[in-house]
């Protein structure tokens, strides 16, 4: 009888376990065949939106790839990471259509990332690429490097900085370039730019950025023509002068175009100042107009 009764509950068991099997509450009792499958291995790709403590290269190997939180000390920032075409299976030459586009990818991804035009702003932008073990291994990207440095002359140095650049010229910004002093020197023109406060005096004034069209680098006076005419425009725009020939007379521009190699690559981005040659203002120039920036009759 105990037999009987233990073949009997052995049986309810064995029908209970496959009733349940049959409903397993959402499960279909393959633990594995749910899983995602894991990502085909590939080259190492850097990522955004991170800082580096080291100055920038423009070739960057793996072993020296050390990001950190841009809320610690850092010299370098990538505002964007992009990838160059299946084709392009090596470093592009700097005045190659490749590179010049990975240029023209930066130079809006890093405005956008920075909150305005970046030139506007004590800020250099690097194109960083792939080493050569990386090109033959299948890395494809750019980097799109910010630095802030001290000045945006030809000797700038890199600040190392606290906190990330992203939206840092959004509105008012210690970074923005704005009254300056000009310096001339033995050689003709102005030699230097420095940063000046509005308040005090001080001869120039920085008022925007031309885009000069894609032509070769100025090497000769005529060359040059079109980049003043062009940042005199800018400059009417800021001041509140009209276009005209009477513009020249009533103040100076000073431009301060990229260097050769950067000019290759496809930088067409050219500083404009304002410069009062012949006196001092304790304003910005913003707007003034004709009754503050008259014709000069010497």
């Amino acid at each position: 009888m105990r037999r009987a009764r233990r073949s009997l509950a052995a049986l309810l068991l064995t029908a209970t376990l496959l009733a349940g099997c049959g409903d397993a509450g959402g499960l279909d009792g393959d633990l594995v065949d749910d899983w995602a499958a894991l990502a085909a291995p590939g080259p190492f790709v850097p990522p955004a939106g991170v800082c580096q403590v080291a100055d920038f290269a423009d070739v960057v190997p793996l072993a020296t790839f050390e990001p950190v939180d841009c809320g610690v000390p850092h010299r370098v920032e990538t505002a964007h990471v992009g990838t160059f075409p299946p084709a392009v299976t090596s470093a592009p030459a700097v005045d190659s259509p490749a590179m010049r586009a990975a240029f023209a990818d930066c130079d809006t991804r890093t405005s956008a990332y920075v909150g305005d035009e970046w030139r506007v702003g004590r800020l250099r932008l690097g194109v960083a690429l792939p080493s050569t073990v990386g090109w033959a291994a299948g890395a494809r990207w750019y980097r799109c490097d910010v630095t802030e440095v001290d000045t945006v002359e030809r000797a700038g140095r890199t600040v190392q900085r606290t906190g990330s650049l992203r939206d840092a010229l959004k509105g008012a910004s210690p970074l923005r370039l704005g009254c300056q002093n000009a310096r001339t020197g033995a050689q003709l023109g102005v030699q230097t730019v420095t940063p000046a406060d509005c308040a005090k005096a001080h001869n120039a004034e920085f008022v925007g950025v031309w885009k000069a069209p894609d032509t070769r680098y100025p090497a000769k006076p005529a060359d040059w023509a079109p980049v003043y005419t062009g940042c005199r425009s800018v400059l009417a725009g800021y001041a509140g002068l009209p276009v005209d020939d009477d513009l020249r007379f009533r103040t100076d521009v000073v431009v301060r175009p990229p260097g050769a190699a950067r000019w290759k690559a496809g930088d067409r981005g050219v500083r404009c100042y304002l410069w009062l040659s012949d006196r001092t203002v304790t304003r910005s120039l913003r707007g003034a107009g004709p009754a503050v920036l008259p014709v000069r009759t010497r």
